[in-house]
């Protein structure tokens, strides 16, 4: 039996011990039910938003590198543009982030712009290939 003045020990940072817990999945304070449907519905709406110089929208494109959803129902968003200097750079996030508000159970939605790895269009999806005569 451990003393209970002793404070529990942490394991050192190179340890094995602390990269298991770190890479150990988190539990969530929403149920894997909310999670799956929230995921489909913000899948849906990112559907929803299109660059207007390609008649393909931004999720099939590739140009969404990763969504975290959080337990607050806060989604953070990390986005890329097809080039840098893309005209309506300034102007996507906000509607990336608009669309994701609407999806029941979002509280709050933050697209982030992001440069690496930088955008090609081997991360486009094969329907997005398909409706671009890439084949």
């Amino acid at each position: 039996m451990s003393d209970p003045t002793t404070p529990a020990t942490i394991p050192a940072a190179d340890s094995a011990a602390f990269a298991e817990a770190w890479d150990a999945p988190q539990k969530s304070a929403l149920a894997q039910g909310e999670i799956d449907r929230m995921t489909d519905d913000i899948i849906a709406a990112l559907k929803s938003v299109f660059d207007p110089e390609i008649p393909v929208d931004v999720y099939e494109l590739g140009l969404i590198y990763k969504v975290d959803l959080s337990d607050d129902r806060e989604v953070l968003i990390d986005m890329t543009l097809t080039a840098p200097g893309c005209p309506v750079a300034g102007e996507m996030p906000g509607w990336i982030e608009d669309a994701v508000k609407k999806v029941e159970g979002v509280q709050s939605a933050r697209a982030n712009l992001v440069f690496e790895p930088p955008w090609d269009p081997s991360k486009m999806s094969d329907e997005a290939k398909l409706a671009l005569n890439m084949f």
